[in-house]
């Protein structure tokens, strides 16, 4: 078994894990095959994709069979009167957006990772990225699917309604569950139309209220265009144009918003667009902008957006959050957190950005300590993030990494019912163990 398969993209398998068994199905009767043999022999299955999550949910543990399906990657079909594209659930999710494309329609889900990510992970994890705040998140995409459950029944729930009210919604039980209660297998999405022009634009701002009263005044303004929201503290935006990048704008505001727009009318958005920039800049709500006057500048301030993906890795250790907070609530959870994790460490680096529209930050911290000291600073931002009544988990999982800190977002009964649900499902318990719960 390549040792690529004993980690995700941020947490490794414990020293000294080796699995029993690499399985890699072509078809669902094959997943089925295998969970019933395991599910007979009570051996543990865990089940990977594109293994780019953050939070250890594909990670081994011992002596588990490893359930790949990377080799399910068919596009079944496209129904364009449903608006819907069916697919295996190896597939990934740039061929899904492709697919989409070349029959005149979009996918919206969008991530850094998706040359790599399959749409079975994007699902187990209710996966989100930049796109919510107009399309919602991946359980907003899905209509339908197929899963096998741990004894290997086969539950096909390919529905292509918008409306099914006929008992509850199987499908949800699966999104978002992290391969803890199936494996999904084949999946039916949601597909929206193309837009015609998209509007770019970097913004320069005092401080985070500020972005905040832009993103009221571009909601009631932009309407259904506004596609994006994307805000970058001074220390993020800094990194993220450091040489060789130039920088858009100079450095030194308070905070920074990426602004997109999209519709279906290219001269009268790029009109609105405009407009609404410069009643921004003469209300002084926005200080300073610039506009992308193509498609390769708007890639370029993308670039500075995304830029995360190349220097926080230089940092060496660091400690990751995946949080969101009340977006109303963001400038006071900053204003706690920020000073409280100086006080505590002093000269450590905080590193903050995310999708404001829909609350998400992520945070990094990186201490002057020679080991990072992680549970401390876990405890401490988590702290504030239960104060602000918000989630340690916006949108990478929980898995591993996160299932010590699910009592800060969840209440004990909540908690309970997951355990129910998991109980009811996995009884042997041998899907995922250790992870989520």
């Amino acid at each position: 078994i390549e040792p690529r398969r004993l980690r995700d993209w941020a947490v490794a398998a414990a020293p000294g894990t080796v699995p029993l068994a690499l399985v890699l199905p072509r078809t669902t009767q094959q997943v089925a095959d295998a969970l019933r043999l395991c599910h007979a022999a009570r051996v543990a299955v865990v089940t990977q994709g594109g293994l780019t999550g953050l939070a250890g949910g594909a990670t081994p543990v011992h002596g588990c069979v490893l359930l790949s399906l990377e080799r399910m990657q068919a596009i079944e079909s496209i129904d364009p009167l449903n608006a819907t594209l069916t697919v295996q659930a190896g597939a990934l999710l740039q061929t899904v957006q492709q697919a989409a494309q070349a029959a005149g329609w979009l996918f919206p889900l969008d991530i850094g990772a998706r040359g790599s990510c399959t749409i079975g992970g994007n699902v187990a994890t209710n996966a989100g990225g930049n796109r919510v705040l107009r399309y919602g998140m991946t359980r907003d995409l899905v209509l339908g699917l197929e899963v096998v459950l741990a004894d290997g029944t086969v539950v096909e729930s390919l529905h292509q309604m918008q409306k099914n009210n006929a008992g509850y919604d199987v499908r949800q039980l699966f999104v978002g569950s992290e391969g803890t209660l199936g494996v999904i297998t084949r999946v039916v999405l949601k597909l929206v139309p193309q837009t015609q022009g998209t509007h770019t634009a970097l913004c320069a701002l005092a401080d985070v209220a500020q972005a905040g009263r832009l993103l009221t005044a571009a909601r009631q303004r932009l309407g259904g265009s506004l596609s994006a929201f994307e805000v970058m503290l001074p220390t993020f935006y800094g990194l993220a144009t450091e040489a060789p990048r130039s920088a858009p704008l100079p450095a030194g505001h308070g905070a920074y918003v990426l602004l997109e727009s999209a519709g279906f009318d290219a001269a009268a958005d790029s009109q609105a667009f405009a407009a609404f920039l410069e009643q921004m800049l003469e209300d002084d709500v926005v200080i300073d902008a610039v506009v992308a006057q193509s498609m390769k500048e708007a890639e370029s301030l993308w670039a500075v957006r995304e830029a995360g993906g190349h220097f926080l890795p230089a940092m060496g250790e660091r400690i990751g959050f995946d949080i969101s907070v009340p977006t109303s609530g963001i400038g006071a959870f900053l204003d706690a957190c920020l000073p409280m994790l100086q006080a505590r460490w002093p000269g450590c680096v905080a590193v903050c950005f995310g999708h404001m529209a829909d609350g998400n930050l992520h945070l990094i911290v990186k201490t002057q300590d020679a080991a990072q000291p992680v549970h401390a600073v876990e405890e401490a931002v988590y702290a504030c993030v239960r104060q602000a009544r918000g989630s340690v988990a916006a949108e990478h999982g929980v898995g591993l990494h996160r299932k010590d800190w699910l009592g800060y977002c969840r209440s004990a009964a909540e908690i309970a019912l997951m355990r129910q649900i998991k109980a009811a499902l996995d009884p042997a318990g041998i899907l995922n163990p250790g992870k989520v719960l």
